[in-house]
């Protein structure tokens, strides 16, 4: 992630560009770093509770929490349900496959229905509730988000690339999807075995980031 605040409006925060944001998002400096649920977990594996009250300084919390935890696991997205909190909203900071780099959270998230043309981009993907592998995945290449902010304020995000691919990746994780739940069996069992052997080493290196970046964890 560049350390260079952003100047050419390459930056859209909650869906609209802005002309210049720090290197992480503020949120984290208020945040702690909370431990990542993983994969086999409940809360990973049912549809999360619509959030229904809004504004709440507990909501707030758990934004600044989860950016927090993301940024030390070096993640682009983090649902609520990987935090251990079962509520539908995520937290982001990914660029698009243009370069422009998508800041923000949204709360009750849903997808537009995929139009008759759409076309679907093979890329690998990777979760931090599946600590290590990654595998390709095809997930169409555009994407539009509904949802609000933690405020109930509608946003709408629009995705493309690589970005379009976090929309999805975490709104799954609200519904009880992972990404490797979308592989084929025998996928799925080596991408379950390789995170066996690379676990601990993954977990290591996020709890040296958090250092680093001076991130309380709890």
């Amino acid at each position: 992630m560049t350390s260079t605040p952003a100047t050419d409006r390459r930056v859209r925060l909650l869906g609209e560009p802005v002309d210049s944001y720090p290197d992480r998002a503020p949120e984290a400096a208020r945040g702690r770093v909370l431990r990542i649920t993983e994969v086999g977990e409940e809360v990973l594996h049912r549809p999360c509770r619509t959030v229904e009250e809004y504004g709440t300084p507990e909501l707030a919390r758990l934004v600044d929490d989860m950016f927090a935890t993301m940024y030390a696991a070096a993640g682009v997205g983090l649902a609520a349900n990987q935090a251990d909190v079962d509520l539908r909203l995520f937290v982001y900071d990914c660029k698009d496959d243009d370069g422009v780099r998508h800041v923000g959270h949204l709360v009750n998230p849903v997808l537009d229905p995929p139009t008759e043309d759409r076309r679907l981009a093979d890329a690998t993907e990777g979760c931090l509730s599946v600590p290590g592998p990654r595998r390709e995945l095809g997930r169409p290449e555009r994407t539009v988000a509904r949802g609000t902010d933690i405020h109930g304020r509608p946003l709408v995000l629009e995705g493309t690339g690589y970005f379009a691919r976090c929309l999805q990746h975490e709104t799954d994780h609200l519904n009880g999807m992972l990404y490797i739940d979308r592989l084929g069996k025998r996928d799925r069992r080596a991408v379950l075995a390789e995170m066996a052997e690379q676990r601990e080493q993954v977990l290591a290196a996020r709890v040296t980031r958090a250092e680093q970046l001076g991130l309380p964890q709890v």
